[in-house]
């Protein structure tokens, strides 16, 4: 295929996808559930107000926000989702208030009919939309409004220090005094109810609630409509034929080319700038994040047997699990994206063969930003989270709550500044490079692109403010998690590998420019809109459902094949002798491939259509999708790419690759045998309570801490281990560079 045509279609699908993206997402401004300027009862007593419930989204952030349960599905997976929870005790409440004036006893004793009517009572006052746009007034029952002082009460004596929440608060892994404030704590409660109310009530006009009827509560009448159904089957209807075509594709027009392999590597004589040197240190720094980041997500697992103490040292008091689990995530997005700016650093020059005035100082510059906002933003949420910080001071230092992008916006802020820095420093290096007009150069404009939008993207993050309407905050977060990392990371990606095995001539630049357009446009035909298969339940509209259903399946079409890309990486680090050097290198990027497929295309369409999603939000599938597609294809991508700047840093000594052999293999085993003995059948475990009960029983204490489910929580100690083993292997083999005892000594 023509590459003319190729950069029509890349240009045509990036237009059209992102001319719809913003279209729905002005729709979901306009149709995001209404936050009133006060709640009333029927007997006109004042409950709370608009900025009641926007500082309780202030307080709910500082302590954590997404890292302490879930809101509407998203965060983590030790504590309640809190809205699933607060529905169902609001109808028990309800209810059994009701059953006992009636019939004098409570909901559960009564007989069918009786609850029956019942439930169809609940169902009519909790679904009825009350909100009257004129006056912005939301107006509840007097019942309604005693159950939400009798759930206040219950939800207060959680947060703080109520003795009798102290097995709940152990459960659930939330330190005493996580609000420290009782006004604080009278606003998060405001703001739950008002969260809570879009999961129940209705839209206008419709019989769908806010949030398409999730979570799963029978007791309410919240179960799937038949929109979910409905694009469920299209989805897959979507994705087979996504599959024949693509394979029909592969095998009928997938382009050959004899590339004769060079007998002596042709890089060996690569000249490194003192700007390429200077990247050394950035790796330094990612095995060093790579390290802590795997020591934060040991004592967040762990928090899930014991909830607030290590092995018996009351841990939590100083460092609580929404800290442990925040600095895990955090760091572990902050090291692969330093291992693969360091890298693009590292071959700008080197492409170019020149290097630019200043870039050394340059590198060195943006090394030290780095330094700085790490420090200070972990620092910075410790401080929000041990309730430290204002209103004000937390969203612009402290912790935002959001997962993914938890840091504060000042350091927001900061690292967008640094990725355009990084930007500044690649274009001007790879300018010379692109003047020549060489065979590559169309691959090389590909890779100025992704340096481009992965600098952009990030952006997105600063789109909404200290409180932005959390339905349309989490559209922007969305494009951060989906578009930054999945997304244009992932072009990054497949322009930076093609490119590596270009200038190694085991690949002709030709084959390669076309094979990476052709793999960006089918990634982004799905990618893009796919980004709205995480928003099904956030207030958005029902196109939203079917756009995000239609276009992440999509998504897994490119993924099936990746077993070919493996075998085609394999053939490569087989095609000479000198290619041996950099067998573990290229072996990381065959596992890029069989984690592509496994954890972000089986694991991920595990969650990803909209029925299997509406019981599994909020569950430990997803994590299971979470940990193989972000590690396992990220994470071991930014391996690869260190290993592969290691490599080429002193191509005359030899690497000791006993270290290097064991660290793959026991990353890679470990990751696999923690989803599969683990968190995998935590997770369906919980799928079956949540279909069968509901989401509030799937994340409650009373199911998780059964003996059956703390043993397979246990288990997941083994890959841990193994994992853990081979990251510290790693760390060894990466200083032994330097120190020599990974080399082998010459004669």
């Amino acid at each position: 295929m023509k590459t003319k045509k190729l950069w029509i279609g890349f240009a045509a699908v990036v237009a059209v996808s992102f001319a719809v993206l913003l279209f729905f997402g002005v729709e979901i401004y306009r149709k995001a559930p209404p936050i009133p300027e006060r709640v009333v009862t029927a007997s006109g007593e004042l409950l709370f107000s608009g900025a009641d419930i926007r500082d309780g989204q202030n307080v709910w952030q500082s302590m954590g926000g997404q890292e302490v349960g879930t809101v509407w599905g998203h965060g983590a997976y030790q504590a309640p989702d809190w809205t699933a929870d607060w529905l169902h005790r609001e109808a028990v409440f309800m209810l059994d208030h009701w059953a006992v004036l009636e019939a004098g006893k409570p909901f559960d004793q009564l007989g069918e009919e009786q609850q029956a009517a019942l439930k169809a009572r609940l169902q009519k006052e909790l679904r009825t939309n009350t909100y009257d746009a004129a006056s912005g007034t939301i107006t509840i029952s007097d019942l309604r409004a005693e159950a939400f002082r009798t759930l206040s009460l219950h939800y207060k004596g959680l947060f703080t220090n109520d003795p009798a929440k102290d097995h709940l608060r152990e459960a659930y892994s939330i330190a005493t005094n996580a609000i420290k404030d009782e006004v604080r704590m009278s606003k998060m409660n405001a703001f739950f109810f008002w969260a809570t109310w879009a999961t129940v009530t209705e839209r206008p006009g419709q019989s769908v609630t806010y949030t398409h009827n999730w979570p799963p509560e029978e007791l309410v009448g919240n179960k799937p409509t038949g929109s979910l159904i409905l694009w469920t089957g299209f989805s897959v209807i979507l994705l087979l034929a996504g599959i024949g075509w693509l394979s029909w594709y592969y095998a009928s027009s997938r382009e050959e080319e004899l590339q004769v392999i060079p007998e002596v590597n042709p890089v060996s004589g690569l000249q490194l700038f003192p700007s390429m040197k200077a990247t050394l240190k950035y790796f330094w720094v990612v095995m060093l994040m790579f390290i802590v980041q795997i020591g934060m997500g040991v004592i967040t697992a762990h928090y899930g047997v014991e909830g607030s103490a290590f092995y018996g040292l009351p841990l939590a008091e100083f460092l609580p699990y929404s800290i442990s689990r925040t600095w895990h995530v955090q760091l572990g997005i902050l090291w692969i994206a330093t291992s693969w700016l360091a890298t693009g650093l590292f071959f700008a020059p080197a492409i170019s063969g020149k290097e630019p005035k200043y870039q050394r100082l340059g590198v060195n510059v943006l090394f030290a930003a780095l330094l700085v906002i790490v420090a200070g933003s972990l620092t910075g949420m410790w401080l929000g989270v041990m309730q430290k910080l204002g209103y004000v001071e937390n969203f612009w230092f402290g912790h935002q709550g959001y997962e993914y992008v938890d840091l504060g916006r000042f350091w927001q802020i900061f690292l967008f500044a640094g990725l355009f820095i990084w930007l500044f420093l690649m274009g001007r290096a790879l300018v010379p490079a692109l003047k020549a007009r060489t065979a590559n150069r169309q691959l090389l404009i590909l890779f100025l692109i992704s340096a481009i939008a992965i600098a952009s993207f990030y952006g997105a993050g600063l789109m909404w403010g200290r409180q932005t309407h959390l339905a349309i905050a989490e559209y922007w977060r969305w494009w951060v998690v989906h578009l930054w990392v999945e997304g244009f990371f992932e072009v990054f990606a497949t322009v930076i590998i093609a490119y590596l095995f270009v200038r190694m001539q085991l690949i002709g630049p030709k084959l390669a420019t076309t094979t990476v357009l052709f793999s960006t446009i089918i990634f982004l035909s799905g990618g893009i809109l796919g980004t709205f298969h995480h928003l099904y339940f956030s207030g958005t509209p029902t196109a939203v459902l079917a756009l995000g259903a239609s276009f992440s399946a999509l998504e897994v079409v490119p993924l099936v094949l990746m077993g070919f890309e493996a075998y085609h990486n394999i053939k490569l680090s087989r095609s000479a002798n000198w290619v041996k050097a950099y067998k573990w290198p290229i072996y990381t990027f065959v596992a890029v491939a069989f984690w592509n497929f496994l954890g972000a295309g089986i694991f991920g369409f595990l969650i990803n259509p909209p029925i299997a999603l509406y019981y599994m939000q909020g569950l430990n599938t997803t994590p299971v999708h979470g940990h193989t597609a972000l590690f396992g294809v990220y994470g071991m991508l930014g391996i690869g790419l260190m290993l592969f700047v290691l490599r080429d840093m002193n191509l005359k000594e030899e690497w000791k690759e006993g270290w290097l052999r064991f660290a793959f293999w026991s990353i890679n085993i470990g990751l696999l045998l923690m989803v599969l003995i683990s968190v995998l059948p935590v997770g369906l475990a919980q799928t079956w309570a949540s279909v069968k009960y509901g989401l509030w029983y799937a994340r409650s204490a009373e199911f998780l801490q059964q003996p059956a489910m703390e043993t397979l929580r246990w288990l997941r100690v083994v890959g841990d281990t193994i994992f853990a083993l081979g990251a510290v292997a790693l760390v060894y083999f990466v200083v032994g560079l330097k120190t020599g005892w990974s080399l082998h000594k010459k004669d």
